[in-house]
């Protein structure tokens, strides 16, 4: 072999992952849509639903806005317990604790991982700061985890400060951070009225230019870095369609891959608009398929040349298929 010829790796035995993204992590997959519950009513609502579902949808319990004030510490028992039961079948529910600057922030920590630390999915750190902040509170985390034989516990961050969008690539490079959601209630709010409240609903959430920016900035960081966006709420529980339209305008001119709900009637809608449709992942599956017949080397296929930078993104819409439930073709189902 000539001296400046470095040997190709053998892709007959590696993972797609591995030859499509060599050298970095391929991007974070978890499912399109993440409902909040806070009250111990919803939240066990919440559970029966996911065990109807399937785990096609994340379920957040909520410390921050879901527990009566002087009864933080009960409600995190409450939380923790629940996560630590025989409901919580698929290990798709994560906690929001108080920001870090609150007293109940260590407090939530502590005892929700004292009860569920190997069955939490991820936790939410709200309103931080800045890139300081987050590592801080990755810490604190961190700390209380490895007591328990928890490691790396993914985090997902609340962008809803100046300082927090200012350092959003900063904070979506942190290897812990698995997702960041935009939280436009408390962005709107922090710029004092010259943000009218109209921006926090539909449509003036998409089209004012500070909030459109905002969106624009955190799904550009989130896809820099191989992480999840995750789309702010949309306050219409009533109208299916509005739901519908908000979650389509988020994925598809927005960049977001996930988006959060606040009652069961969102989830379905969501769900439905964040996830392939059947046809692209049936074509994803055959480039899939002759790819990895000709170790993953260009192909044509109904005229049209492929190679791995569309590989990649075909093995993303096969990702997203999985993480919204839908079958995947016998040709890829063993490979993904």
């Amino acid at each position: 072999m000539p001296a400046n010829t470095q040997a190709q790796p053998d892709t007959h035995h590696m993972h797609p992952s591995e030859v499509l993204f060599q050298g970095t992590p391929p991007p974070v997959s978890i499912p399109v849509c993440d409902h909040y519950a806070g009250s111990e009513k919803l939240m066990r609502k919440s559970l029966a639903l996911q065990q109807q579902l399937g785990p096609i949808f994340d379920i957040t319990f909520d410390c921050e806005d879901g527990a009566a004030h002087g009864n933080e510490e009960a409600h995190a028992h409450l939380i923790g317990s629940l996560l630590a039961g025989e409901d919580n079948r698929f290990g798709r529910i994560g906690v929001r604790v108080h920001d870090i600057g609150s007293d109940s922030f260590e407090r939530d920590v502590r005892i929700v991982l004292e009860h569920a630390a190997q069955k939490l999915a991820y936790l939410v750190i709200p309103k931080v700061g800045g890139v300081a902040d987050t590592r801080d509170a990755i810490a604190v985390v961190n700390r209380h985890a490895e007591k328990h034989g928890r490691r790396d516990l993914p985090v997902h961050v609340l962008i809803e400060t100046h300082g927090a969008l200012a350092d959003v690539h900063a904070i979506a490079a942190l290897p812990q951070v698995e997702c960041l959601s935009f939280g436009i209630m408390d962005f709107v709010s922090a710029h004092y009225g010259a943000i009218p409240g109209e921006a926090m609903r539909s449509p003036g959430q998409f089209t004012h230019p500070l909030v459109a920016r905002a969106k624009l900035e955190i799904a550009a960081a989130c896809h820099a870095h191989g992480k999840t966006p995750s789309h702010s709420v949309t306050t219409e529980i009533r109208d299916l369609s509005v739901i519908a339209g908000d979650a389509q305008l988020a994925a598809t001119q927005f960049g977001y891959t996930r988006m959060w709900s606040i009652h069961p009637d969102q989830i379905q809608p969501i769900v439905q608009a964040f996830s392939p449709q059947l046809g692209e992942v049936n074509e994803a599956a055959t480039i899939l398929s002759q790819a990895q017949s000709v170790q993953w080397g260009p192909i044509q296929h109904e005229g049209k040349l492929h190679d791995r930078a569309s590989y990649r993104y075909y093995w993303t819409i096969v990702q997203r298929a999985k993480a919204a439930g839908i079958a995947l073709p016998d040709s890829i189902r063993t490979l993904s």
